[in-house]
């Protein structure tokens, strides 16, 4: 069994077991803004990450260091393009970082609605 450490398992949303009732709509509505939240977090530490990275690898101004960040963290790719060796450098990196932090922010967002879904099947095929 996978064990977590608590500070971790604190931010993670706690689901509900099998043989637990489905929760109420309003406590679902709080586990999705939990989600939402720590999506968010993690979408705003990414952003800074690249505007940063720009800024001290390709001396990129913060506006200009924003736009590359969130185009690329949008999938849309870097407006300018770098010219430095770290810059390239960087810019790869950040774009591998990029794409997969799209696929963890998406699961975050959808993991409450599939465990929601996944549970009502379950209990539903319990009471037949």
């Amino acid at each position: 069994m996978l064990k977590i450490s608590t500070p971790v398992k604190r931010l993670l949303p706690d689901f509900e077991h099998r043989a637990q009732p489905v929760i109420s709509p309003h406590q679902f509505i709080i586990r999705l803004a939990h989600s939402g939240v720590i999506a968010l977090a993690l979408i705003v530490v990414s952003l800074f990450t690249g505007m940063v990275g720009y800024r001290i690898f390709e001396g990129l101004s913060w506006i200009d260091a924003f736009l590359n960040a969130s185009m690329l963290l949008g999938g849309m790719g870097p407006v300018n393009t770098p010219v430095t060796f770290g810059g390239k450098l960087f810019a790869g990196l950040y774009a591998l970082y990029c794409g997969l932090a799209v696929i963890l922010v998406a699961g975050i967002i959808l993991a409450p609605v599939a465990h929601r879904i996944l549970h009502r099947f379950h209990m539903e095929g319990r009471n037949q």
